[in-house]
């Protein structure tokens, strides 16, 4: 296990990919490690009012938590970590954005009239499930594919890569990026319409499901992003420059 660079000026993309244990630190005070874990330690804290010396007083404790069996995805091959992707996470959203959807359906339809809030989940789900079936496809038909072929050119596995629509693997990775960040917010919306995922005293054991289904989707959604967005896509984009000798933007 890597130490934690738990430096102010290091990005909490940074210090999650070096050690995912520090999820637990970002999570307990709402700080966004997946789409918005492009914001040094420094400026989220102060976005949040929050003492950033007792933040990294407590980053620095995980550290110094004996390590612990676990995945350490930063160091997979790019297919592995693309193929583990597909057979976990997008498996997990195929698998409960319909049973999600239903439980919505029902519980806005038979509480809407009271509980306002469960129409404009139940909308909000209904983008999240087009967005994400569409933007999965996209993934496993084209910019997996992409990755692996790269992968397998830097390994010399194969000379010749066939030739890509998109140019750049930058340009599929910036409107990946753009989806997450949709269905990130519309999941931020849902947590604050829900009350954290809380549901009321009075809800029946469907309203109760649904709160603790979308939860569930939410955590998973979190690691799911994090794991593209801070390791498989800029891990890709610097090999296809080293490989082509190439210069894009940072990410």
């Amino acid at each position: 296990m890597n130490q934690v660079n738990s430096n102010i000026d290091s990005t909490v993309a940074e210090i999650v990919t070096d050690d995912f244990r520090t999820v637990e630190v970002f999570k307990r005070y709402g700080i966004d490690f997946c789409c918005g874990g492009k914001k040094s330690i420094a400026r989220v804290c102060s976005e949040k009012n929050l003492d950033v010396k007792v933040v990294e007083e407590e980053l620095s404790a995980i550290k110094n938590r004996p390590a612990e069996t676990e995945h350490n995805f930063a160091e997979w091959k790019l297919a592995f970590l693309a193929d583990y992707i597909v057979n976990v996470h997008h498996q997990y959203v195929n698998n409960n954005l319909a049973l999600i959807g239903g439980f919505a359906d029902k519980v806005a339809r038979v509480h809407g009239h009271h509980d306002t809030e469960t129409v404009e989940i139940n909308s909000l789900w209904k983008e999240i499930e087009a967005e994400l079936t569409d933007h999965m496809k996209k993934e496993e038909l084209l910019l997996f594919p992409y990755i692996k072929n790269l992968e397998q050119k830097a390994d010399g596995l194969i000379e010749d890569m066939p030739k890509s629509h998109f140019g750049t693997v930058k340009n599929p990775v910036r409107m990946m990026e753009h989806e997450h960040e949709n269905v990130g917010n519309s999941m931020h919306r849902i947590q604050f319409l829900s009350n954290n995922f809380t549901p009321p005293d009075y809800a029946c054991n469907t309203y109760k499901v649904l709160y603790a289904k979308l939860k569930e989707f939410s955590d998973d959604l979190h690691l799911h992003i994090h794991l593209e967005n801070n390791i498989l896509f800029p891990k890709s984009v610097k090999l296809e420059e080293n490989l082509f000798n190439i210069k894009v933007e940072a990410l």
